[in-house]
């Protein structure tokens, strides 16, 4: 499955213009907030009319401005996910499930009932009224109740933004496990890049109306040329890692990448699964020569691919690490005095205490 989208809009002064396109998977639409994310989502959804251009999930024509094609909201067969849940009160869990499934086709349904309940792991929550929910609960049954109306697409206008570090913590295994498992594509808005790091496989980058950048979150992730990532507090890189061996004494796991071994503290993925780690900027330090007498155990050797000064006290260094890449923000005075330069090798330093992935 696939979705298209070329839209263009004016809305009062702003002017709104986003081409992209996506396949399965989770796609984030990443941005601040105003920068037009949840009005392309509703021109998909059919809640808001584009001006100018054309709209199709898997080939089928959904929006068209020069054919004069509007498909009505009720017939796009897409699932929405609000940012909160809009339950009906008066109906259980499963009245309001049942409810998604009444709106779907019975022919080519890919989801059974069972199915999303075990996903999501709501079995017990079944005979229960949204009142007595919490709020990942409520999104979880959100979820559910998009999913059983059989969408090509389902979209998710900032889900978590809603919930607190506890209760995103409790969510975000079930939207990983609908990432892979499901097959459809998602459009998942979101302006928290942790977020977009451990769930989107593509990231499409927003900013006053326009897309500025489409690629792999890794990718984009690390590119220091993009002030509304690089700039940020908790700009950083995305690597897939892949679980080595757990270290029973001193509780700790061996990562390994393209780019060399962390050393991390326990994940709780088994040998041989793959995480994705997402490692901040300003947590790597860097060094011209390899570093001894550290109490750092991560030290990776790599080469300077670019450097980004700007007016302010940083500078920002993309680092290649074999096919990977590290972004590392260090001061413009430690940027001049190791003499740092595109081409120049390197040591890349991250402390095993900033991959600490078992909080919130």
């Amino acid at each position: 499955m696939s979705l298209e989208v070329s839209v263009e809009k004016s809305l009062g002064a702003f002017a709104l213009n986003a081409t992209f396109s996506c396949g399965a998977g989770i796609t984030a639409l990443f941005g601040q907030s105003g920068s037009g994310k949840t009005s392309v989502i509703n021109m998909i959804a059919g809640l808001l009319r584009p001006e100018r251009g054309r709209i199709a999930v898997d080939g089928r024509t959904l929006f068209d401005s020069a054919t004069n094609t509007d498909v009505p909201p009720h017939r796009r067969r897409i699932g929405y996910v609000f940012q909160d849940a809009r339950l009906f009160p008066h109906l259980t869990v499963r009245r309001n499930l049942l409810y998604g499934r009444y709106f779907s086709p019975t022919a080519g349904r890919y989801a059974s009932f069972d199915q999303v309940i075990e996903l999501l792991g709501i079995a017990a929550l079944l005979e229960r009224r949204p009142g007595g929910l919490s709020g990942g609960e409520k999104q979880r049954v959100a979820i559910g109740r998009a999913l059983l109306a059989n969408p090509r697409i389902l979209l998710m206008d900032e889900p978590l933004a809603s919930l607190d570090d506890a209760r995103k913590g409790e969510i975000l295994p079930y939207i990983e496990r609908l990432r892979d498992q499901m097959g459809l594509p998602i459009l998942f808005v979101s302006h928290a890049m942790d977020e977009v790091a451990r769930l989107a496989d593509t990231m499409v980058l927003m900013t006053g109306g326009s897309v500025a950048a489409v690629g792999n979150v890794e990718d984009l992730s690390a590119r220091a040329d993009l002030p509304l990532l690089a700039r940020r507090q908790e700009a950083g890189a995305v690597v897939h890692a892949r679980v080595a061996s757990h270290d029973a004494r001193y509780d700790l796991s061996e990562l390994r990448f393209d780019g060399g071994t962390l050393r991390v503290p326990r994940v709780a993925q088994p040998v041989g699964g793959v995480i994705r780690l997402r490692i901040l900027a300003r947590d790597v330090s860097l060094s011209v020569r390899k570093p001894v007498g550290t109490s750092v155990l991560n030290v990776l050797p790599g080469r300077v691919s670019t450097l980004a000064v700007d007016e302010g006290p940083y500078a920002e260094v993309r680092v290649a690490v074999g096919s990977a890449a590290l972004l590392a923000r260090v001061t413009r005075l430690s940027a001049e005095e190791l003499g740092l330069r595109e081409g120049l090798e390197v040591y890349a330093l991250v402390k095993s205490v900033a991959l600490d992935r078992r909080g919130p």
